[in-house]
């Protein structure tokens, strides 16, 4: 009995070992074979083989199960693409994905709890919107539009459904429309914060929606906890605090110096 026990923690622990092993590969290969590809096709390979889990179902659970995996696959195809738009040349920027990448793929990606979820979903929104705006700088306002509905449903959605409440159809499309509104109205002025040399460029879109979804799931959580007790003091801090960084970011911090 002692053997099997010791034999079975030993392949535990291997497996455990297996797992970290093939994260950090996926995290690093994924960004190193779309910079010296030039291009973001293996990298995109990569990250869906890496779901593969995802497709092996039923064909009527595979749309549910695409839904539940949203947030995770805007993550690592943003990750992709950041990577690919940020040039063909090894910069910082680059290690700084991949960086990201494994820290999602070992630590965030498996946390379960309620604000587990809300990161995971920032950081989907942050990295996500990021992307959609500066892949689609150069294109129709309708590609925007369309990919930051989806990121806004996604992230809703992720959040609601941990939450296992009863329906959330409404909301997640409600805060789709609006991340659609605000990528809509900010892709005729695309104001990107650039570092120097690193490679870094943050989109300010990006930053202002992250602050959205973080107030808008505050108050949602407010309003479920309070109920019918529920007064606008309670989400006051945050509603402010988001207000104002939003309005400096925006008013002092939109110099076409930025502009691409």
């Amino acid at each position: 009995m002692a053997d099997y026990v010791l034999a079975r923690k030993s392949r535990n622990i291997a497996s455990q070992a297996v797992h970290v092993f093939l994260n950090i590969l996926l995290g690093l290969m994924s960004v190193l074979v779309t910079v010296f590809s030039a291009s973001p096709v293996l990298g995109i390979v990569l990250v869906l083989i890496s779901k593969w889990r995802m497709f092996a179902v039923r064909r009527r659970y595979l749309w549910l199960n695409i839904k539940s995996n949203l947030v995770d696959l805007i993550v690592g195809l943003s990750v992709v693409l950041l990577s690919y738009y940020a040039g063909s040349s090894l910069m910082p920027v680059h290690f700084l994905l991949m960086g990201i990448y494994i820290i999602w793929l070992l630590v965030i990606k498996p946390m379960s709890h309620e604000n587990a979820t809300l990161v995971q979903s920032l950081i989907a929104v942050f990295l996500g919107i990021s992307a959609t705006t500066i892949m689609t700088a150069s294109s129709d306002a309708i590609w925007a539009t369309v990919l930051a509905f989806l990121v806004g449903y996604a992230a809703s959605r992720h959040v609601l459904a941990q939450t296992n409440s009863k329906d959330y159809t409404l909301t997640t499309l409600v805060c789709g429309l609006v991340f659609a509104e605000v990528a809509w109205l900010c892709h005729a002025w695309a104001i990107v914060y650039t570092f120097g040399s690193t490679g870094i460029r943050v989109p300010q879109v990006a930053i202002l929606l992250t602050i959205f979804a973080f107030v808008y799931n505050y108050a949602r959580q407010a309003m479920v906890r309070y109920q019918e007790d529920f007064r606008f003091k309670h989400i006051l801090g945050p509603v402010v605090f988001g207000v104002v960084l939003a309005g400096i970011i925006v008013i002092w911090f939109s110099n076409p110096i930025f502009n691409i």
